[in-house]
């Protein structure tokens, strides 16, 4: 599978990336060997980048993530995770995680200060097992926005710095947002969720000008809205990412005002 290189980093990212959000259990329960099962034919089919997050499934992604990636060589894929969030041990008492579907033992702490950053990052190798992440991101700062910007932004630039990571960026579903970030900071990439999709053209408006300007890769997360669970499903859309799309589709598409004459389509 075709890599392209994020921004003016040298860490370089397979076309289809393996995201993570189902792995916690996203909406309903999924146990470990359905979620072994979806990484392991995703591996086999030849995807090499994998993105996870200590928020999905309070640390289930990230653990079960690790238990693929231990077994790989470490130079042959790319890992990110965020921060953002930390997360604290609590009694369950019988609840369940918020939307995903695993018992709550712990909860989410907003902290994006340079010693939570930190913090979680630290935190996140240890669930994973694994000695280094390559990218970084802010996560769902729309709320947190200002103090992302403030303090978590230098913070992980302070960690590219130090060779602990090789690129950092936000995740996001705010285009204003992450093209603010984008325009005052030095970030490598964006991980746009759910809004630059056939469906959603909103980036064209202001994000990916911005991107193009500045020399930030963008990646289009959330492309099925979270909808990736098993081994079948990583096979079929693997098959589906092949296909060759006929020209006139995307001129028929752009006649009945559904694709936006800005939108970029495959040659």
């Amino acid at each position: 599978m075709r890599k392209n290189r994020l921004g003016r980093s040298t860490v370089e990212v397979t076309e289809l990336g393996f995201g993570g959000g189902p792995l916690g259990g996203l909406f309903e329960a999924l146990d470990d060997e359905t979620a072994a099962g979806a990484l392991a034919a995703g591996w086999d089919l030849g995807i090499r980048y994998f993105d996870t997050s200590p928020h999905y499934g309070i640390g289930h992604s990230e653990r079960r993530m690790g238990d693929l990636l231990r077994t790989k060589p470490r130079a042959e894929f790319t890992l990110s995770t965020k921060v953002g969030r930390l997360l604290v041990p609590q009694d369950p008492a019988g609840r369940m995680d918020e939307a995903f579907q695993v018992p709550a033992t712990h909860r989410r702490v907003w902290d994006f200060s340079r010693d939570g950053v930190r913090r979680s990052v630290e935190d996140s190798l240890t669930r994973m097992g694994v000695d280094r992440i390559d990218m970084l991101f802010l996560h769902d700062a729309e709320k947190h926005f200002e103090e992302a910007l403030r303090t978590g932004y230098p913070a992980l630039d302070e960690l590219r710095a130090e060779g602990v990571v090789g690129a950092i960026g936000a995740g996001m579903y705010h285009t204003g947002m992450l093209t603010k970030l984008v325009q005052e900071a030095d970030v490598d990439a964006v991980m746009l969720s759910g809004y630059y999709t056939l469906l959603q053209h909103d980036a064209l408006d202001d994000l990916l000008p911005a991107c193009a300007e500045r020399g930030v890769s963008v990646l289009a997360a959330s492309i099925f809205n979270s909808g990736l669970r098993t081994a079948e499903e990583a096979r079929s859309n693997l098959e589906s990412f092949g296909v060759e799309i006929p020209d006139g589709v995307w001129a028929d598409l752009r006649g009945e005002g559904l694709l936006d004459e800005r939108a970029p389509v495959a040659a």
